[in-house]
């Protein structure tokens, strides 16, 4: 068996988590303050998950990158393909707000899509 310690970002509090595993299933957490933090850290033990922020480029107009985001949070270790990826995408100008930039992103179900205007 195994332990790790989080810090959950669930919420303002900041529980200081202790997760305990036994290979990669999770067998108990402790220190938690609500459901949440059980839930975060259930999952952030096991695979980590974040929500990608990045830039593509914008073809065709004034801007020359927009900013992008997953439109949920994606596995950490997909990070390093998810910018190669990302350096290859552009976009045609004008750019709305929602956008969807690539859809199904590295097939992880999420979408990329534009979180601001480009002109």
């Amino acid at each position: 068996m195994s332990e790790k310690k989080l810090v959950c970002v669930s919420c303002p509090m900041g529980c200081e988590l202790t997760v305990v595993l036994e290979g990669k299933e999770v067998v108990s957490v402790s220190g938690n303050r609500c459901p949440r933090g059980e839930e975060y850290a259930r999952a952030e033990a096991v695979e980590p998950r974040r929500v990608l922020m990045t830039l593509v480029r914008v073809e065709g107009g004034m801007d020359r990158v927009v900013s992008v985001k997953t439109d949920r949070p994606i596995p950490l270790r997909l990070f390093p393909k998810a910018m190669e990826r990302v350096r290859e995408l552009s976009v045609k100008a004008p750019v709305t707000i929602g956008t969807v930039v690539e859809k199904d992103f590295l097939t992880t179900g999420a979408n990329l899509i534009a979180t601001r205007f480009a002109r």
